[in-house]
C-alpha cells in the first residue's frame, strides 16, 4: 500500500542545475556533497515546524500549554525535550539552515558548513557519524557551493508549503537515482531501481515485524516497506552496508522519511553485525557475482552454512553464501526476497549447485522471478528475484507447498522510459505481485498461466537438473541451453579463469619454494 506523495514538477531543473556545477569534482563524490545539504534543509524543516506548532499552542488560550509570561515560553521554546518527544532533531542557531544561507557567499561557507554538521552530531548523539565534514576538502568553488543553498532555499522548500518535508524526501530518492545512473559501474553499488524494489516489497508484504537488509546501500528497501505498511510503526528496520559513505547516505535516507533504522557498517558476510538474530523479513539486493571475496575466512563450522564447508562455499562467487546469509537470518514464518544474478539459477560451479539443491530438497525456494533486461542503470546481466521461505508448511494462513515451487516468467513485462531503461509498470507489479500471494496463501486461487507463471514440484525440478530458470517450466518453448545469456556466460567463464589463474600462481610458488628447499 503506497502513501501519498507530493508532486514535483522541478526534478530535471534541480538535477541540471546540479549537473553543471560537476566540473571540478568527480561525479561519483558529487553525491556526497548535494545529499547532505538537502538531509541539513530537511532538520531545519522539521525543526522550524515543530516549533510553529510549539507557538501556536503557548500562545492560544485554550491550550493546556497556554502561557502569557514571555520567560516561560522562551524556555520551553527552548527545551529539547519539546522537539526530541516529536522525533525532530535540535539545532544550535549556527547550524540553522537560515544561518547557512545567510553567509552562502561568505569565503568561508566551506568552514561554515562543516562546522554546522559537526555542531548537530554534538547536539543529537543518534546522528554521529551520519553527517560527513568534507566540504572544506572538496574542489567545488564557493560561488557554486553558493548556487547549491541557493536551489534548495527556494520556495519549493518553504516551511510554508505542508508537502516541503515530503517533496525534500523525495528529491533526495531522486537525485540518488539520477546519481546511479550517471556514474557508470559505482552507482550500482548503493541503489536499487525503484520498481524493483516495490516488486520485491509488493512480494513480501511486510505489514509488521522486523525486517533486515545486509546490503542495504542507500535504504531503498526500508523506505518502500514503510510506505507499504498501513501502520509505519509495526516495523522496526535493521540494515548492515560495507561502504562507511554509504552507510551515511543510508541513515540520511530513512531518516528523511521517518524511519529509525538500525543501520551497522560492516562487511556481513565476513563480519556479520547481526550474528545470532532472526528477523521476519530478509530483503536485500547483494553485490552480484563477487570473485575472491574472502571465502577463506569463513569458518568450517559457520552457522549458517547449510551443508559441509567444502560444498557450501566457493571462493569464485559469492551468490549462495549471500542466500545461506539470508536463510540464516530468516524466523520460523519468514519469508527473504533478494535480487539475484541470473546465473544463480543454473550455475553447476561447485559450492553453488549443491546449495541450490539442498535448499530445493530442503523446501526452503518459495519462488523464482526472471526479470526483464535493462532494468538496472549499471548491471548489464539480466536478474531474477528469489524468494526463500520458512513458512511452507501450511501454517499461519499458508497454503502447505513445501514440495512446490512457483516460477514467473516476467521476461516480457516492464517498458522502456529511455535507450537504455526499462521499468515495471504499476500493473505488472500487481500482476507478478498477485501470482505469488495467490500461491502462498490458505485462501488463494493460484491458476497456471501460459509462458507467465507455473506451479512446479520438486520431482519435476530434478527432472531437470535442479535447474531454476523459469523459462523451462512456464511454457515458453526455449530450450535451456538459451536461458544464460551470452554476457552471463562470459562473465562466468572469466571467472573460472581468474580462479585458475589464482591457483595456477599458488602453485609455481610452491614449486619454487620446493626447488629452493632442495639447495
Amino acid at each position: 500500500m503506497a502513501s501519498a506523495k507530493a508532486d514535483i514538477n522541478f526534478e530535471k531543473d534541480l538535477f541540471e542545475a546540479a549537473n553543471r556545477m560537476r566540473a571540478t569534482v568527480a561525479p561519483a563524490d558529487y553525491k556526497h556533497i548535494v545529499l547532505p545539504l538537502i538531509f541539513l534543509r530537511y532538520l531545519s524543516l522539521r525543526y522550524d515546524k515543530r516549533r510553529k506548532e510549539l507557538e501556536k499552542e503557548l500562545s492560544n488560550p485554550n491550550s493546556p500549554m497556554y502561557f502569557n509570561d514571555a520567560e516561560i515560553v522562551r524556555e520551553i521554546l527552548e527545551d529539547r525535550d519539546q522537539y526530541i518527544a516529536e522525533r525532530v532533531y535540535v539545532l544550535p542557531e549556527e547550524a540553522h539552515w537560515s544561518f547557512i544561507v545567510k553567509n552562502a557567499k561568505q569565503p568561508n561557507i566551506k568552514e561554515i558548513l562543516d562546522n554546522a554538521m559537526k555542531l548537530i552530531e554534538t547536539e543529537n548523539e543518534d546522528l554521529v557519524g551520519v553527517l560527513p565534514r568534507i566540504y572544506r576538502s572538496t574542489n567545488l568553488p564557493v560561488e557554486n557551493l553558493a548556487s547549491l543553498i541557493e536551489i534548495f532555499s527556494r520556495e519549493s522548500f518553504s516551511s510554508s508549503s505542508d508537502d516541503a518535508v515530503d517533496v525534500l524526501g523525495r528529491v533526495f530518492e531522486y537525485f540518488i537515482g539520477n546519481f546511479a545512473s550517471s556514474e557508470g559501474n559505482r552507482g550500482g553499488q548503493f541503489f536499487t531501481p525503484s520498481s524493483i524494489v516495490e516488486l520485491l516489497v509488493a512480494m513480501l508484504e511486510p505489514e509488521s515485524g522486523t525486517i533486515l537488509d545486509p546490503a542495504c546501500g542507500s535504504g531503498g528497501m526500508f523506505v518502500q516497506s514503510q510506505r507499504y505498511a498501513k501502520n509505519k510503526y509495526a516495523l522496526s528496520f535493521y540494515g548492515q552496508e560495507s561502504v562507511d559513505l554509504t552507510v551515511r547516505l543510508g541513515k540520511m535516507n530513512v531518516l528523511m522519511h521517518g524511519i529509525n533504522a538500525d543501520i551497522r557498517l560492516g562487511d556481513s558476510l565476513l563480519s556479520d553485525q547481526y550474528k545470532g538474530q532472526q528477523f521476519d523479513f530478509v530483503i536485500a539486493n547483494p553485490p552480484f557475482n563477487q570473485k575472491l571475496w574472502g571465502a577463506e575466512k569463513i569458518q568450517k563450522k559457520d552457522p549458517r552454512l547449510i551443508m559441509d564447508y567444502d560444498k557450501a562455499v566457493s571462493d569464485g562467487n559469492a551468490n549462495y553464501m549471500w542466500m545461506q546469509h539470508f536463510l540464516s537470518h530468516l524466523k520460523d514464518g519468514g519469508t527473504a526476497g533478494f535480487v539475484m544474478a541470473n546465473g544463480a539459477m543454473t550455475t553447476n560451479n561447485s559450492g553453488e549447485k549443491d546449495v541450490r539443491l539442498k535448499m530445493v530438497e530442503e523446501g526452503y525456494i518459495d519462488c523464482v522471478v526472471q526479470l526483464p533486461e535493462k532494468l538496472f542503470y549499471t548491471v548489464q546481466i539480466p536478474c531474477c528475484l528469489f524468494f526463500l521461505s520458512k513458512n511452507r508448511d501450511g501454517e499461519k494462513g499458508y497454503r502447505a507447498r513445501k514440495k512446490e515451487v512457483l516460477f514467473i516468467d516476467a521476461r516480457k513485462k516492464g517498458m522502456m522510459v529511455s535507450r537504455k531503461q526499462k521499468v515495471l509498470k504499476q500493473e505488472d507489479v500487481a500482476e507478478i505481485a498477485s501470482a505469488y500471494h495467490m500461491f502462498k496463501w490458505m485462501n488463494g486461487n493460484f491458476e497456471n498461466v501460459e509462458g507467465f507463471c507455473k506451479v512446479v514440484t520438486i520431482e519435476e525440478i530434478q527432472g531437470n537438473d535442479y535447474k531454476l530458470t523459469p523459462g523451462i517450466y512456464v511454457g515458453t518453448g526455449e530450450t535451456v541451453t538459451n536461458e544464460i545469456p551470452f554476457e552471463e556466460k562470459m562473465t562466468e567463464l572469466i571467472g573460472r579463469l581468474q580462479e585458475q589463474f589464482y591457483e595456477s600462481n599458488i602453485l609455481q610458488k610452491r614449486i619454487i619454494k620446493g626447488m629452493e628447499d632442495l639447495l
